[in-house]
């Protein structure tokens, strides 16, 4: 078991609150939480609980239905839609598979669409759950919109124009991932989520009712992040650390195995992987790059061709 220190005991809740009220003081506080840790806690988030709740619910009866009927809804292209089974996905560099099974939603895109070739269509569950189609969906439009908020913050915070990210993740080939860990009976050589950065832009979490989710400080040591109810944990990953030269970190994270006498319990949670458009370039920024800090990443690629590069090394395509 983890002896992670407690995240909680050294950073606030950053109210959403002031997102409306005072956007500079919104700004500066999420900001200040990114610089220091990759991650941060925002509380108040105004997304209606009981919709979250519904759509939480409809995730755990889909991950309750016999093995062989969630098997109907692998597609063939591993990861970017409907199921991925356990055993499958696998952090870099490790030897030792996640525990954790997963459904992915990805966007919806009109007929013709230029990235059609890449986005896949989603596909749902309708015949068992002829709910789950509305009511995750609704889960996907909110965080998506959430997402779109905080990178005004983070925009604001970069001293670039606030809406800078707006038409850089409009049609962004963002993911909500649906995430069932299921009990665990006994020590092992597997954990539910081993150490790893995130590909994407930034992650917004809800949900993981159960403890586990650490992440890595400066020194080595691994801290537990425990957030109030009804908050939301969103973080910095790789694409946007590249762009920003480090600026913002994306920091490893690992969601460790539950102490004995919560080993019976399943958890569940809700991340969304914020992207960019897929023909976007990321080319750091020039005003992240100094005599003192200089450009880490001379050779610039799109967003497309860097989420495909890491997924084949977690084995999702």
């Amino acid at each position: 078991m983890s002896q992670a220190l407690n995240l909680q005991d050294r950073i606030e809740p950053v109210s959403f609150r002031l997102f409306d009220q005072d956007f500079a003081a919104f700004t500066q506080k999420l900001g200040d939480s990114y610089a220091r840790w990759g991650f941060a806690v925002i509380g108040d988030h105004g997304m209606p609980q009981d919709r979250i709740d519904a759509a939480i619910e409809q995730m755990k009866l889909f991950f309750a239905l016999p093995e062989e009927t969630k098997l109907k809804y692998k597609l063939p292209v591993a990861g970017q839609r409907g199921y991925t089974p356990f055993g499958v996905e696998t952090a870099k560099g490790a030897a030792h598979y996640d525990l954790k099974e997963f459904w992915h939603v990805g966007r919806d895109l009109p007929p013709g669409h230029r990235f059609r070739d890449h986005m896949l269509d989603n596909i749902w569950p309708d015949a068992e759950l002829p709910e789950f189609r509305a009511k995750v969906g609704w889960l996907y439009a909110a965080l998506d919109a959430m997402g779109l908020k905080v990178l005004e913050a983070i925009a604001t915070y970069l001293r670039l124009p606030r809406h800078f990210f707006d038409d850089k993740v409009e049609v962004g080939n963002s993911i909500l991932r649906l995430l069932h860990y299921p009990p665990v009976p006994k020590d092992g050589p597997h954990i539910r989520a081993g150490a790893h950065e995130d590909i994407n832009v930034i992650t917004l979490l809800l949900g993981a009712e159960e403890a586990g989710l650490e992440v890595k400080d400066h020194d080595g040591r691994w801290i537990a992040i425990n957030p109030p109810a009804g908050s939301l944990v969103c973080n910095i990953g790789d694409m946007l650390q590249r762009l920003v030269n480090h600026r913002l970190p994306s920091t490893t994270h690992r969601v460790v195995n539950p102490a004995p006498e919560r080993r019976g319990f399943p958890r569940y949670s809700t991340p969304f992987f914020l992207h960019f458009n897929s023909d976007y370039l990321i080319e750091t920024l020039p005003s992240c790059v100094d005599a003192e800090h200089p450009n880490r990443y001379p050779e610039p690629i799109t967003a497309d061709d860097y989420l495909k590069e890491r997924l084949k090394e977690i084995k999702l395509a």
